[in-house]
Parts: structure tokens; sequence; C-alpha cells
């Protein structure tokens, strides 16, 4: 007897820390998967936080007492070295980095066949200046640095080139008058120039060379041309670095210029820039923008607007799209310099008294506010990298580190609509990327956001009422037997690899409704009437015939009635399209309806991810529906309630809870489905409930993009954004499942 009992103790006590261990056990992988979540959580944040980072301005290097007078300076993208140019000809390299910091390191003479009168800068990132003698001659020179590595360490060598021959360029046959103003850009093997006589005469030359094919020397061939259309007094003459448009600011008009032709230079616009309610608000500086498709314009008031050419409801048109105003402590708020980045559409603007504002056209935010030194500044550059700023103050020069690298990205510009340069109005646009270096970029996570929950919806709109209904039927009605073999056919479903259901969908399913689309519509009318006729007649026949149908195998009656609707649905496609859509169903609805039809739309997408997600919501709710007690629906038959009653009335409402997670579940697969659209869609980033057309969802952006981001980049860092903003989402979903689940208990518990 004792025996017995230290046995029954001993077993007593295993089992007590056998309870105690998996309780524990559980308790640390909850905590270790909250854990897990929280750490993803914050490395998100982490890795996107810095976009938000305002920028940051910090002074590195000052050389003073300068012993000539620039008219410019600029700087190498290594931030080394700083070169400053005068109005003369003299080129002065000084190192601004390493062990010879602050010194002269180099200085070149620039000759001239006249003394030269005129000395201007190019566009930044061509990195040219222009020097104009008396005889209306243009020499360009470029500060070039070349590499090398002695003794395995790099040494940057400056010297000056001449990207068109020592030899100046004439401007064409205008001698008389002297060359007050000019503006140049350089394209491959062609110079364009539009330039402002003493006798204020505005002209347009292009000088293009070409190889002579027996001497293989360059031969310039010069083309004048005479802008009879411009009017006024000018504030400021630009070109486009293709040569394709050239800029007339007036005091009160800009025109622009089409000098794509220099045999057929005509005015494309002309437009009032004389701000109304502006006072005496004057034009005091302009600049074109990194791609030179926007305009700025500085008044006197502090006002900056920007311009670029669109499309309107009456065509082409060059329109003031926003403005910025400065923000200064000195009264005096007047824009006397605008200074562009290489290759953003951040801008520099500099007040009299040498207060700067940096902006970012794109974000339309003022980056930072405050001076560079205390004196007024003559001149400043951007580095090549936007990382660095030098300026010239009073025979200093002035060397300042920039913290800038996400200027484009702000809350408004993520989730607001942005005017971009060319669109006809402020729109939500996904465009992270192209070609040019100067691509104003497009970071809404709208569009992308918006096709997340479009992919879902017509997932879910596909999925759900099959999956219900057929783990209400499975559960409820069908046979034991047959449910055996049902339910985990169905489950097995959920392995499949979405990679492949993706690659189906898009390589085979698109092009078969496309092909077959009014066999689709047939089919969707059809099968519903066939069903129910079917019932109706199953219903009709004599009760002998009905018995001998085991009970609960009465839906394998429908497997031929779905198979031969769906056969005749598709064999019937052909006549139906020739019938009604003249032939060619896709051609109708684009051309007759206006609708846009992509081959691979919201409906393949629809229908592939809803095959997915069947699994998941009939596994969960089958289960919830059949752990029903079998005590409830038998007492609700005892009580008089027809099946049909104890199952919406009853066991339904018991279920509701599990019913609901099973909905939850599935949508929250649904939102995170990546493969499945990214290869049954086109991913076109739009905003268009059509179930004809596609989308982009966030999954499938993030996959797509990531690999080609560079790592740190504001593209890199709005694709962690997006993956937090997909995380979030499903956290959302499934709270709010959690809660719904449990009011649904609470309520129907006592049943």
């Amino acid at each position: 007897m004792s025996q017995t009992s230290d046995n029954a103790l001993k077993t007593e006590s295993n089992r007590l820390i056998k309870d105690k261990l998996a309780k524990y056990g559980v308790m640390t992988g909850g905590v270790m998967v909250l854990c897990a979540l929280l750490l993803i959580f914050f490395y998100l944040l982490y890795v996107v936080k810095p976009v938000f980072h305002s920028a940051h301005i910090e002074q590195k290097e000052v050389i003073s007492d300068l012993n000539k007078k620039y008219a410019t300076v600029s700087i190498e993208e290594q931030n080394e070295i700083a070169f400053a140019l005068t109005e003369t000809g003299a080129v002065d390299f000084y190192s601004v980095d390493g062990k010879n910091k602050g010194e002269l390191i180099h200085s070149e003479q620039v000759e001239f066949n006249s003394q030269p009168v005129i000395f201007k800068n190019g566009i930044p990132h061509q990195g040219l200046y222009a020097y104009v003698n008396q005889e209306n001659a243009l020499t360009i020179v470029k500060p070039f640095f070349r590499v090398s590595f002695p003794g395995n360490k790099r040494l940057l060598t400056p010297v000056v080139n001449y990207p068109f021959g020592e030899e100046a360029m004439s401007l064409g046959d205008n001698s008389m008058f002297e060359v007050k103003d000019i503006a140049f850009a350089v394209s491959e093997t062609s110079v364009g120039a539009i330039y402002q006589l003493a006798n204020q005469q505005v002209l347009f030359t292009k000088i293009l060379g070409e190889e002579n094919m027996f001497t293989e020397e360059i031969e310039w061939t010069t083309t004048q041309v005479e802008l009879n259309m411009v009017r006024g007094n000018i504030k400021g003459l630009h070109i486009s670095p293709d040569l394709s448009r050239a800029f007339v600011v007036t005091e009160k008009q800009l025109f622009v210029i089409d000098t794509r032709d220099e045999t057929d230079v005509n005015l494309l616009y002309s437009v009032n820039i004389n701000r109304q309610n502006a006072g005496k608000a004057q034009v005091t500086s302009s600049a074109l923008l990194a791609g030179a498709n926007s305009l700025m314009i500085g008044y006197s008031d502090g006002k900056i607007s920007q311009w670029f050419e669109t499309n309107s409801d009456s065509g082409r048109a060059f329109i003031n799209s926003r403005s910025f105003q400065m923000e200064t402590e000195n009264a005096k708020q007047s824009v006397v310099q605008l200074i562009p980045e290489y290759y953003r559409r951040t801008f520099a603007a500099v007040t009299p008294s040498g207060e700067v504002n940096l902006f970012h056209t794109t974000s339309e935010a003022e980056l930072w506010q405050g001076r560079f030194t205390d004196k007024p500044l003559h001149s400043m550059a951007f580095s090549p990298r936007s990382n660095a700023i030098v300026a010239l103050s009073n025979g200093s020069l002035v060397l300042l580190d920039v913290e800038n690298e996400h200027p484009e990205v702000s809350w408004s510009g993520i989730w607001q609509e942005v005017w971009y340069e060319g669109y006809p109005e402020a729109s939500y646009t996904w465009q992270s990327s192209s070609a040019s270096d100067d691509f104003e970029s497009k970071f809404s996570l709208v569009p992308i956001s918006f096709g997340t929950l479009k992919a879902a919806m017509y997932a879910m709109l596909f999925a759900v009422p099959i999956g219900l209904a057929a783990a209400v039927y499975t559960a409820y009605f069908m046979a034991p037997n047959v449910r055996q073999i049902v339910k985990p056919t169905v489950e097995i479903m959920e392995a499949l690899p979405t990679v492949i259901l993706g690659f189906l969908a898009g390589l085979w399913l698109a092009p078969v409704i496309e092909e077959n689309l009014p066999g689709v519509i047939l089919l969707l009318i059809m099968l519903p009437i066939a069903i129910f006729i079917t019932a109706f007649v199953w219903f009709k026949l004599p009760r002998k015939i009905k018995e001998s149908m085991p009970t609960g195998w009465d839906s394998i009656i429908l497997l031929p009635v779905v198979a031969i609707v769906g056969y005749a649905s598709f064999a019937l496609s052909p006549a139906v399209e020739q019938w009604l859509f003249d032939g060619n169903t896709r051609l109708y609805i684009t051309n007759e309806l206006g609708i846009t039809f992509d081959q691979r739309n919201s409906l393949i997408v629809g229908i592939a991810m809803g095959f997915a997600v069947i699994p998941t919501i009939f596994s969960i709710a089958e289960d919830a529906v059949f752990s029903v007690p079998k005590t409830l629906s038998s007492g609700s038959l005892a009580l008089g309630a027809t099946q049909w009653q104890t199952l919406v009335k009853v066991v339904l409402l018991t279920a509701s809870p599990g019913i609901f997670s099973a909905v939850m579940m599935g949508l929250g697969r649904a939102v995170g489905e990546t493969m499945i659209v990214l290869m049954a869609t086109g991913n076109t980033p739009i905003m268009d409930w059509s179930i004809f057309e596609g989308m982009r969802t966030l999954s499938a952006n993030i996959a797509v993009e990531m690999p080609e981001s560079e790592v740190g980049s504001s593209h890199y860092r709005i694709l962690f954004l997006a993956a937090f903003v997909l995380f979030i989402f499903t956290f959302v979903f499934n709270t709010l499942a959690e809660f719904v689940r449990q009011r649904l208990r609470e309520k129907y518990s006592s049943l």
C-alpha cells in the first residue's frame, strides 16, 4: 500500500514539474515572440528616422586675406580642393583639407586675344565658366582634377581645361556693341549662348563643331538669331543644358524660347511674372534648377516662385506652381542670389546682408536658415555631392560641412499630393528612379498603400464567400467520411508555393481570361442559376430517389454541373464576343467604354490570391463551426427549429468568433502577400478601383526595388518606411480582429 502511495506521489510530482516546465516554456516563447516583434518595430523606426532629420550646416575651414578679387568659387567632389576664378582669367586652387590646408597649391592664367569684359558661370553640373572678350568672342574653361596614385596614395592634380580649344569662338557679327550679359550651355559638340548687347538687343548663337573628314580638325559653324520678341529691362538670362530652351527674365515678363532648331527659333511662352498684390516688389534674381525643368525667380520682398512647363486644359502652359518665403533676421529680405544644387531640387537663397535660406521644391520645405559668416556673401556654390558649401565673403573663402541627405522626403510629400515638374496638377505618385542623375524622385506611399488594400479587397471578395460557404457546409452538412477527405485536401492547398500560383496566374490564367472574358462573365451569371435549377430539380424528385443518395453526399451532384457550365461558358465565349463586343472584348472595353484594360489586372490577382487565401479561411472557420457542441444544435432541432434555422440562429452565432478570426487571418495573409501580386499584376502604382487595371502593393514594391536601392539613400529608407507601414497595417488588423473576437465570444458564450 505504501509503495503504491509513493508511486502516486512521484507521478504527481513529475506531472507538476512537467506542468511548470511547460508553463514557463510557453511563457518564455510568448515573451520572446513579443520581444522579436518589438525589435522589428524599433529597427524599422531606427532605419526610417534619418529621413526626417533637418539639414545641418557647420563651418569647417576659413581661408582669409585672399590677395585677389574673385568673381566665383567652387569645389571638387572630394571636398579637398576649392578653386576660385577672377574676371580677368586667373584660376586659383586652394587646399581645404589635409596637411596643406589653407594654402594656394596651383594658379593658372587663361590667355585671351583681347581684354575679357564678361565672366559668367555655367550650369553647375557641367562645371564650365565662360569669358567674353572685347571682340565678342567666347572662351570656355573647365577646372579639372587629374587623379593619380603615386606610392599607392591618391593625388589630385588641378589643371584648367579648354573643352572647345584655347582659341576664342566668335558669337557672330555683332562687334559694334559690347556684350552686356550672357548665359551659355554645352551639349556634346555644340555651344549655345543667349546674350544681351549694350544696345539692349538680345541674340541667340549656336556654335556647332564638326570634324573635317580630311584634316580631322574641328570646324566651327556659327548661327546667330536676333530675338525680337523680347521686350523690357532684362533681369536674367538662362539656357537649358540640351540647348532646347532659352529663358529671358525681365522686370515683368518671362519669355520662354524654343532653341532646338537654330534656324527656326520661336517664342513658346510669354508669362507675366509681376505678382499681384505684391506692392513694389521687383524681380531681383533667377536660376534654373537641376534638370533645367524649373525656373526659380526671386523678388525684393523675399518671395521665391517656381515656374515650369506643363499640360493644361487649353494645351501646354508655363505656370507658377509654388512659392517660398525667405525667413531672415534682417529687415531686408531681397533675394540677390539663387544657387541650385548639382542634381537635386535643393537651392539656396541669399539676401544682401548674407543671410541664407535652404529650400527644396519637391518637399516644399525650408531646410535651413542662418548665416555662413557675419559679412555679406559675394559668391557660393554647392559641392557636386551636396555635402559641402564653399563661399566667398569679403576677401575670405569659407568651407562649410552640410548634412542634408534626404531633402526630398517630408511627411507631406509621402502622404499628401505633390505638384511635380511637368505634371498638370498635384498628384499621388510613386516613381523612385530614372536613368537621369537630375531626376525628381517621387516617394508618395499613398498609391502603393492603396494598391495593398485594393489587392486584399479583391482577394477577399473571391475567397470569403467560397471559403466560408465551404467551411459551413463541410462542418455542418457533409457526411463524416466525405469530410475526412475534403478537409485535408483543402488544407493541403495552403502548402502550394505562392510563387507557383503567381507564375500560373501571370503566364497562364491572365491570357486565358483575356481571350475568354465573355466566357468568364457568362460563368459568373450561369453558374449560380445552374446551381439553383439543380437544387430545385433535386427538391422535386421523388423521395425514393433522394433517399437513395447517402446523407451528406448531396454536393457530389454539383460537380458535373459545375464542369458542364464552365465548359459551356467558355465554348460560347467567341459567339458572345462576336455578338455583343464586335469580336474583340478588350478593344470594346478600351475604346467604347473608355476603361483601361491591363492583361494582368485586379481580377487575376483576386482569383490567384483568393485561391491562396481560401485554405486559411476554410480551415479556421470549419474548425470553429465543427467545434460548436452538438448539444446546442440537437436542442434547437428538438425544439422544432429547422436545420437552417439552427445553423443561422445557433451554430453560426456560437462559431462567430472563430469565423471572424478566419476572415481576419485571411485578410492579413492577403495584405502581406508578395509573389502573387508581383507576378500577376503590372506593378503599376496607380489609384483606381477598376477591376481591369493592376496595382502595386507595399510588399511587392519592397521586393522589386530593395535590390536596386543604394544603402542609406532616401529610396532605401523609404522602402523601410513602406515595410513599417505594412507592419502597422497587419498589427491594426490583428488587433481589431482580436478585439471583435473577444466581444463576440463574450456576447454568445451563454448559448
